[in-house]
């Protein structure tokens, strides 16, 4: 068995039970941290040769008690302590040096995201940077310096170098990024590019832009364009009414400023790189999407809403699936229409991941977690959508001066996410659901004082959704293959919209079923069509 080890425990094979207690994520959420509604003050931790906090056999920490550090104990180990108050797994229960002389080899960031501004001109009621448990934003210069941006290109570079790329995605963010002026808008992507160059010559760099669309602008669209910079865009549906949330910090509607630069964007359609899309279960799921379609969108992201154990979404109950209902409707407008009109990353992520092929989301499947981010101050954190869970729970204690990337690829928190099924939960290892699933996205596994080892937030609603789409994957494939071998028609099949029907196997068997919507070898696909699953 591959051991990762804390308190000499080791990390159970799939399918045998936990080593540690956990409560059932099933029942009601745990109670949070004393303090701030669960939120621990900032921090979090590791890099390589500290693999651990304390020495094995130690209990883990009271979440209650104060997990403040010595003013003298190095930052990285600071931060890690915070975290062990709030999420024990895996940050005293997971020893990553045990787990590298097992077999768990890390994997190279792929995907770096700069955060150019940390403020933002809209105050989405919902934003997980403003409005959720973490609050770092307010101790980060509002931009990124052209020190810190050269300090990063040289980083970035030496990674790529160490680790031979054939590519890296660079993600502009925020705050909203479209706050710097046009003429500066490129320098980040230049400065990256530049340093590649000359490190790393055979590394092709992919860019794009998140924004909440209101500051879109012919010039700033041309100076995007002239870097080769892709724009993807966050609304949460095509009509005033879905998106009464977005409004600027005098509460005023922003939908009118973000629809008029995407309709500009869509007449640049080389440069339109999709829509990221919150559910709301407030809205009528077909009205949404169909509102999207107006705005001429290449893909579509359909995104849960941040939560967790211990803070649920809105509408969660144990027995109920309103998530999976709100998606299956669109899946069956999306799925039945007769051409293709976009594409749906969650839904061809799911055929991808039942057809075997591979994928670039951490939101589901097993595919180790790639992504940086790096702060508008230096700082070198996890992925931001962890900022929904606790104070800090993004924060790594690192910066560009002091730590390279490979260091953070030792860092307890992504090294967990680069664990694949052996991170999960029991209840998910023997779940046969789990190739497809993979847990679901980190940040719904969490529950204050316990961490991330327990199963989605969204787990009722994870399983039908996909259960629904591989029954659709299946019929369509039966179908291509009855009409493949009847005399004198043609194998055209209940093709999907865009598809290339592909001879499958019946269901049982190893599908390679016509492939669905815009789900091509996944292995040659360009992650920088799929902008962070984060709302700007």
């Amino acid at each position: 068995m591959r051991r990762a080890v804390t308190s000499g425990i080791p990390l159970p094979a799939p399918g045998a039970p936990d080593p540690t207690p956990h409560a059932d994520p099933t029942g009601p959420p745990a109670p949070a941290a004393q303090g701030d509604a669960g939120t621990a003050a900032h921090g979090d931790a590791g890099t390589a040769g500290h693999a651990d906090v304390r020495p094995a056999g130690h209990a883990d920490p009271d979440p209650h008690a104060d997990a403040s550090p010595a003013p003298h104990v190095d930052a990285v180990v600071a931060q890690r302590l915070v975290h062990a108050r709030y999420a024990p797994w895996p940050y005293t229960r997971l020893d990553v040096a045990a787990a590298r002389a097992a077999g768990h080899r890390p994997h190279p960031i792929r995907q770096f995201v700069l955060k150019t501004r940390s403020r933002c001109n809209l105050a989405c009621t919902y934003c997980y940077v403003y409005e959720m448990a973490d609050q770092g934003w307010r101790d980060q210069p509002t931009a990124m310096t052209p020190a810190t941006t050269a300090r990063a290109a040289q980083r970035i570079a030496e990674h790529a170098a160490a680790h031979d790329l054939p590519r890296i995605d660079l993600v502009l963010h925020g705050g909203e990024p479209l706050l710097t002026a046009p003429a500066r808008l490129a320098a980040p992507v230049d400065a990256v590019r530049a340093a590649v160059a000359g490190a790393a010559p055979r590394t092709r760099v992919t860019a794009t832009v998140q924004t909440n669309g209101t500051l879109l602008t012919r010039g700033r669209l041309a100076a995007l364009a002239a870097a080769g910079i892709r724009v993807g865009v966050s609304l949460d549906g095509g009509l005033p009414v879905h998106n009464t949330r977005r409004v600027d910090h005098a509460g005023r509607p922003g939908f009118a400023s973000a629809a008029r630069g995407l309709r500009l964007l869509a007449r640049h359609p080389q440069s339109y790189a999709g829509v990221l899309c919150v559910v709301d279960l407030d809205h009528d799921p077909v009205e949404t999407y169909e509102s999207l379609l107006a705005f001429a969108p290449p893909s579509i992201g359909l995104l849960l809403p941040l939560a967790n154990w211990s803070a649920p979404p809105p509408g969660h109950h144990p027995d109920r699936t309103p998530y999976a209902d709100w998606l299956l409707a669109v899946f069956e407008r999306w799925w039945h229409d007769g051409v293709r009109r976009t594409r749906i990353r969650l839904f061809e992520e799911i055929i991808a991941l039942l057809l075997g092929l591979p994928t670039t989301t951490e939101t589901l499947g097993l595919t180790p977690a790639a992504t940086a981010v790096i702060e508008t101050d230096g700082s070198i954190e996890q992925a931001d959508s962890l900022k929904s869970a606790y104070e800090g729970a993004a924060a790594t204690g690192m910066t560009l001066d002091t730590h390279s990337f490979d260091q953070l690829l030792d860092h307890p928190g992504l090294a967990a996410r680069q664990l694949g099924r052996d991170a999960l939960a029991a209840r998910c290892r023997a779940c046969e659901l789990v190739e497809v699933c993979g847990g679901g996205h980190y940040p719904h596994r969490y529950r204050a004082g316990e961490g991330f080892r327990q199963p989605s937030v969204y787990c009722t609603d994870l399983q039908p959704l996909i259960r629904h789409i591989a029954a659709a994957v299946q019929r369509a494939a039966q179908t291509a293959r009855t009409a493949a071998v009847a005399p004198g028609t043609q194998a055209r099949a209940a093709q999907a919209p865009g598809t290339r029907a592909r001879a499958a196997e019946a269901p049982g068997t190893q599908a390679r079923a016509a492939q669905a919507p815009g789900t091509q070898a996944r292995a040659a696909q360009a992650p920088a069509a799929h902008p962070p699953a984060v709302a700007s």
